[in-house]
């Protein structure tokens, strides 16, 4: 079994038929974490992965956004801590966008996640997003959904042009039990160094769980596009969900044919002469 195949497997190709609760938060493709096989092919992943973010950054061609959207205790920190651990730092960061200021009040929804997005070269991995606009919100009826879809509508074209303009976006919902949740909300109560990312809001949200679910399978019937796909990534399981993640990431970034600079011309006879240089030191 390959990792990619694996990976393929919670692409939304077919929003149009997208049903969240046919997709299983507790799915593993008969994998486990005590298996060889799993913790190779996690390992094998990270590897390429960051080989080809090296490669990404040399380039200065292309760019690469990555979206984690979840519930809370969902998993997107640890999932960024794994999968992104060998990557170089000077070619990726990562935006977690909070409660939106005045400032970005004062500007359409889209103002504070276009300044965010990476440069040639760059990846960016969103910690939340401006999905958040379509979700919470929605959730909490603070817009109505005539306003929902016409933000589906700014999202679908924001993301198009850019993508026509070099970036690969990949959009990761990790999709937990109603139970996994609660069992790691509690665990945060248990272990006083977790203490600090614990909110009362995490509960008083969970309280609303079905209408978070309804609003992300529409947001994800509306949204998921060739040009920025969305995975509905298995996440009671943490580590097959940083595999499925890892996995998606290495696909596309392969699909890119990334290669190392070639140097000619003058450039390359400037590193000949270089070469010799340091070779006649004595």
């Amino acid at each position: 079994m390959k990792l990619y195949s694996i990976a393929k497997r919670f692409r939304i190709d077919r929003p149009n038929r997208f049903r969240l609760a046919e997709h299983n938060p507790t799915e593993c493709c008969g994998l486990t974490v005590e298996k060889k096989e799993a913790q190779a092919m996690l390992a094998a992943g990270i590897a390429r992965l960051t080989e080809l973010q090296e490669r990404l950054y040399a380039n200065d061609r292309w760019s690469m956004l990555i979206v984690l959207q979840a519930m809370d205790a969902g998993g997107k920190d640890g999932t960024i801590r794994h999968v992104m651990r060998g990557v170089n730092p000077q070619g990726c960061s990562v935006t977690s966008f909070k409660a939106p200021t005045a400032e970005e009040l004062a500007h359409d929804f889209l103002w504070r996640i276009h300044r965010q997005v990476p440069r040639f070269g760059e990846m960016v991995i969103f910690n939340r997003s401006h999905y958040e606009d379509v979700l919470i919100v929605r959730v909490h009826k603070w817009i109505d959904m005539d306003e929902c879809k016409r933000r589906y509508q700014h999202i679908g074209g924001f993301e198009r042009a850019l993508a026509e303009n070099g970036m690969t976006i990949l959009k990761f919902f990790l999709h937990i039990s109603k139970q996994e949740q609660r069992e790691r909300l509690l665990s945060r109560l248990d272990q006083p160094e977790k203490h600090w990312k614990f909110s009362l809001d995490d509960v008083r949200e969970r309280q609303k769980w079905g209408a978070y679910m309804r609003a992300y399978q529409e947001m994800i019937r509306h949204t998921a596009t060739d040009c920025a796909p969305w995975y509905v990534v298995p996440a009671d399981h943490k580590w097959f969900a940083r595999m499925v993640v890892s996995g998606a990431i290495v696909q596309a970034l392969q699909a890119l044919k990334l290669d190392y600079p070639k140097v000619s011309g003058k450039a390359l006879k400037e590193l000949r002469k270089a070469e010799k240089t340091l070779k006649a030191e004595k």
